[in-house]
């Protein structure tokens, strides 16, 4: 097989010889992309309904970011924080001016964040909330999703994410999500943090009942306890404020970040919150060879220039009204849920499952992925028009009636 000659068969053939089925992709083979809009290997334009689950907030190649990765790759691109680099402090600053926090801990991966702000949580509670050595305990909620990692794995609620992969660390709480009875009952003074997703992505885009992240922040006062929250999907932008927390009018003491802040273009993570939380590490005890690298902190601050003139906030906010205002009314839609430009559309029952729509709606040009059984995850990148919008939701609603 040559490059030139390859069809979108051949290509999915080496997937499939070649590397691990850890992934069920719906059979496309994409080449090029541009805004809203991906180009297969044969030359078929796909509008983009998912957006690298919010990694893609600012569609594909935007103009800003890739000059500014471009211009970085001309001048240095790793050094790990063996040294400085003249992109780190700046970066940092900016990222902790544009969410309204006092520290950055850089990384890559949204799961490495969650990691490094649960070791952070812990080492907090022993040195300043007084938890006997290897007690502490961090709260969580059912159906949650931080990641993949052994230790995150270890308090997730899929049976798909856990099964085989033990034995699992230890020091979590589960409670149900959005319960908050639960989640004050499971309280001790051996807990160190309330690690919680604002809006729960793979759940289904579920939205907690009204005022519940309100009574988190006040039980984790109460009891000095930090509330983490999980923003590397619900943030920067995707909900139609900079964090999904700034709807709720409260603050985390942590925020993991990622997915968007790396503008489509490679991984970019950080934890973000207070200075007296994340000062507690020291050197030689946490580190990344490729965290705060030059060139993820050059991407990260074109991002960060991006969000600072709230326009993709204002598009979310806008066009994301539009977009549930045109779900809600399709035919064969049980429920819609979500924020923004962010929505878990529900597939009533005796439609088709989630990946049968999902099948249907790439032959229509929309690509779009199911999460759960019968629910589809639409979340388009923010740079997406109202006819793009309509382009997508008349595609869903054919599927959604088709006999």
């Amino acid at each position: 097989m040559t490059v030139d000659a390859a069809t979108t068969r051949d290509y999915i053939a080496l997937d499939e010889r070649w590397s691990t089925h850890n992934y069920h992709p719906l059979p496309v083979v994409l080449a090029e992309g541009e805004g809203a809009w991906m180009t297969d290997v044969d030359g078929r334009r796909y509008l983009d309904f998912l957006a690298g689950y919010s990694a893609l907030n600012f569609g594909h190649r935007h103009p800003g970011l890739v000059a500014a990765a471009k211009a970085q790759l001309d001048r240095l691109t790793l050094t790990s924080r063996a040294f400085h680099h003249d992109q780190f402090g700046l970066f940092c600053r900016e990222l902790a001016e544009l969410t309204g926090t006092e520290m950055v801990l850089p990384a890559n991966s949204g799961a490495e964040a969650v990691e490094s702000a649960v070791k952070i949580a812990r080492k907090w509670a022993y040195q300043v909330k007084g938890v006997p050595d290897g007690a502490a305990e961090i709260v969580v909620a059912g159906a949650n999703f931080h990641g993949r990692t052994t230790t995150i794995i270890s308090f997730s609620t899929d049976a798909d994410a856990r099964n085989d992969f033990g034995p699992f660390t230890p020091g979590f709480k589960t409670v149900p999500y959005g319960d908050i009875d639960a989640l004050r009952s499971a309280i001790t003074g051996n807990s160190a943090a309330v690690l919680l997703e604002p809006i729960q992505g793979e759940a289904g885009v579920v939205v907690p009942p009204k005022g519940y992240l309100a009574e988190v922040r006040q039980i984790c006062d109460d009891t000095d306890t930090l509330f983490i929250a999980d923003e590397v999907q619900s943030g920067l932008a995707r909900t139609g404020a900079m964090l999904a927390l700034d709807h709720e009018g409260i603050r985390a003491d942590l925020y993991t970040l990622g997915k968007a802040l790396g503008g489509g273009i490679m991984p970019v993570s950080a934890v973000v919150g207070r200075a007296d939380v994340l000062g507690r590490l020291k050197p030689g005890e946490h580190g990344s060879t490729f965290g705060g690298n030059p060139l993820a902190c050059a991407v990260g601050r074109a991002v960060v220039k991006l969000l600072a003139t709230g326009e993709f906030q204002e598009r979310s906010r806008e066009l994301g009204a539009y977009l549930h205002s045109r779900l809600g009314e399709l035919d064969g839609v049980a429920e819609v849920r979500g924020r923004g430009l962010w929505a878990g559309v529900q597939i009533a029952e005796g439609g088709p499952t989630g990946r049968q729509a999902s099948e249907a709606l790439m032959a229509r040009g929309v690509l779009c992925k199911e999460t759960q059984e019968m629910t589809l995850r639409v979340a388009p990148p923010l740079v997406i028009t109202r006819e793009e919008i309509d382009f997508g939701v008349d595609a869903i609603a054919e599927v959604l009636t088709a006999p």
